[in-house]
């Protein structure tokens, strides 16, 4: 059964794509990490920006911000989604409950924001940003991965009970 049953609430996911997705993102961030533990970054801060630009860790990680960038653009068809939709999910039994999809969405936006400042820091020469935002990062990822637990979807729901999102995803004035 596809994500578009008569069955789905407007405005909801199957909540096996997200996990899905973080599985994914998870292990291209552990690779980025490693990566980035042996290229330009840690150990020669003193590289040029090409030398930093062009790291494999860096390289790796940007394509994961541009994965990140893309589910905010057009969740569906980020190519993880899209992957989860075509191949995994006719696959499965159709889900028990549906998922909300503004808190994923919102964890998204957090992903790309970690993986970005790490970038940008790298960019700049400051030792270990990389490493450091991606493992963030990865560890967000595979908890979601792994548990289910979504620390973005979290930080997501307590700025709505604190006020600071509306329920409709905008931020309060």
């Amino acid at each position: 059964m596809t994500n578009a049953s008569p069955s789905r609430p407007e405005g909801s996911i199957d909540p096996r794509g997200p996990r899905f997705g973080a599985g994914i993102t998870s292990a291209l961030l552990l690779v980025g990490v490693y990566l980035s533990t042996i290229g330009v970054s840690p150990g020669l801060p003193g590289a040029s920006l090409a030398e930093r630009a062009l790291d494999p860790g860096f390289l790796l990680q940007a394509a994961v911000a541009v994965l990140f960038a893309w589910s905010l653009v057009s969740a569906r068809t980020q190519p993880l989604a899209a992957l989860f939709r075509s191949l995994v999910q006719p696959r499965l039994t159709p889900p028990g409950e549906w998922e909300d999809a503004r808190p994923p969405r919102f964890a998204q936006g957090v992903g790309l924001a970690v993986v970005g400042v790490g970038l940008i820091l790298h960019l700049i020469g400051v030792p270990w940003a990389l490493v450091i935002a991606g493992a963030a990062a990865f560890v967000a990822a595979f908890l979601n991965a792994a548990f289910g637990f979504c620390l973005g979807c979290e930080l997501y729901l307590l700025l709505v009970r604190a006020g600071l999102i509306r329920r409709g995803g905008r931020a309060a004035v």
